[in-house]
């Protein structure tokens, strides 16, 4: 079903004459054409928000919205955009969002800046997160009915998320799953560890380049556990280069080598197959290169 946006309102063809908002089987009908999130949908046509006009449907779901976020400039790297959904890549040094009330700094304020720079009048809603020294593609939900959708994709493991990260050390499996629980750490607040009554994680890697001083690693996840990348590739023996706080050395990196390369998802209207690619960070290609060198 084709679709097409006027102002705030999604417009869209009625599935048949006889298609009502509130009637009864109303969502099932439309969702034989497009992903409808079932408690907004309600939500909206208990509203009025969702109107026929002659062959029509319209619904409102481009609301006019403010950041909940303190607009920051800042020259975010966009890497894909559409009406529903934006995709940054993250550089290093920048959490996803505040931790407390009235935090600068953060990826939320230089998106809630590219909004109002573009004249977009949408909230902040990250799908994702990344740790503040993991560089990468992290997604956005452009309003409440992408939001849903990709929540529910994301807790349904819908979203493939693929991550390149240098390690220590000479693999001797050069592909492998690690599936060690993961909990917190009691005597350092922040982090992570091993633990047999943590939470279930899984992880998957492939050795992309085994060098001397250490190894390029390609790294799928199963789970989204806090630092779980970190500490998995630590319980192998294998920190990652420049994570001092699970055994990694800093002195030719000074944060964790980890990059989120590739994301792949379903687009929460269309459904079409969306592939989106970071390259590299300056600093991780010259730390590449300097050991490929070595």
């Amino acid at each position: 079903m084709t679709w097409s946006r006027t102002g705030e309102w999604l417009e869209l063809p009625l599935p048949n004459e006889q298609w009502k908002p509130l009637k009864p089987g109303a969502v099932e009908e439309l969702a034989a054409y497009l992903p409808v999130p079932r408690k907004y949908f309600l939500r909206l046509a208990s509203q009025g928000l969702v109107r026929i006009d002659n062959n029509t449907i319209r619904l409102k779901v481009f609301p006019q919205e403010k950041a909940a976020f303190k607009a920051e400039s800042y020259p975010l790297d966009v890497l894909f955009e559409d009406e529903f959904t934006l995709v940054v890549n993250k550089p290093a040094g920048k959490s996803v969002h505040p931790a407390e009330a009235g935090q600068g700094g953060t990826l939320a304020n230089a998106v809630a800046h590219y909004y109002e720079a573009t004249g977009q009048a949408c909230g902040v809603r990250h799908i994702h997160r990344l740790d503040q020294d993991t560089t990468g593609v992290v997604l956005y939900a452009k309003n409440e009915w992408a939001h849903v959708l990709l929540d529910e994709a994301m807790r349904e493991k819908q979203i493939d998320r693929r991550y390149i990260a240098l390690a220590h050390g000479i693999f001797k499996e050069k592909e492998g799953w690690i599936a060690e629980p993961i909990g917190k750490d009691r005597h350092r607040p922040g982090k992570r560890r091993v633990a047999p009554n943590g939470d279930q994680a899984l992880t998957h890697y492939r050795v992309v380049q085994q060098m001397k001083a250490g190894a390029l690693v390609e790294v799928e996840l199963e789970t989204g556990r806090t630092h779980q990348i970190r500490v998995h590739l630590s319980h192998l023996g294998h920190p990652l280069i420049g994570d001092i706080l699970y055994g990694g050395s800093s002195r030719s990196f000074h944060r964790q080598a980890l990059h989120g390369e590739r994301l792949v998802f379903n687009h929460p209207v269309t459904q079409n197959e969306i592939v989106v690619h970071a390259p590299y960070p300056l600093d991780f290609k010259t730390l590449l290169d300097q050991m490929s060198l070595s």
